[in-house]
């Protein structure tokens, strides 16, 4: 029997304020290769009320595109209830703070195009945490 093994870190990073992306796809990478597993499953997740993460194509326009669509899904300029940033955590909950992807021969699995992009929803920038778990033999 293989042994199952769990390895655990921190990244983090700051945001430049409303909406800002992060690529992490080689901080996720750096972390499963330091954990010393070769199959199976790393874990991100965003411990942040006003943060996400996406899986998409890191290409300007799309990027652009996405802020487009968070704006007319979410206006910021409507008449919230919660001050000053109701539309960032109305805007945090369209998306996961999660992902989950696979660990094959010590690589993650990115589809083509794919990275890991963290989507700093709040109106200020910030200091921001990812927790990283990779689990598997």
């Amino acid at each position: 029997m293989t042994d199952f093994k769990v390895f655990n870190s921190r990244y983090s990073f700051s945001t430049k304020g409303e909406i800002d992306f992060t690529d992490l796809s080689d901080v996720v990478q750096k972390a499963v290769s330091k954990s010393g597993i070769n199959s199976g499953l790393v874990h991100v997740f965003a411990p942040h009320a006003t943060g996400v993460l996406v899986l998409t194509e890191n290409e300007y326009g799309l990027l652009g595109d996405i802020k487009i669509f968070l704006e007319k899904v979410i206006p910021k300029h409507e008449h919230y209830k919660h001050p000053s940033n109701a539309h960032s955590h109305l805007r945090s909950m369209l998306l996961p703070p999660d992902k989950t992807l696979p660990v094959i021969d010590g690589h993650v699995e990115f589809g083509t195009w794919q990275s890991l992009i963290f989507v700093e929803t709040d109106v200020y920038p910030r200091k921001r945490t990812v927790i990283i778990q990779v689990m598997g033999t």
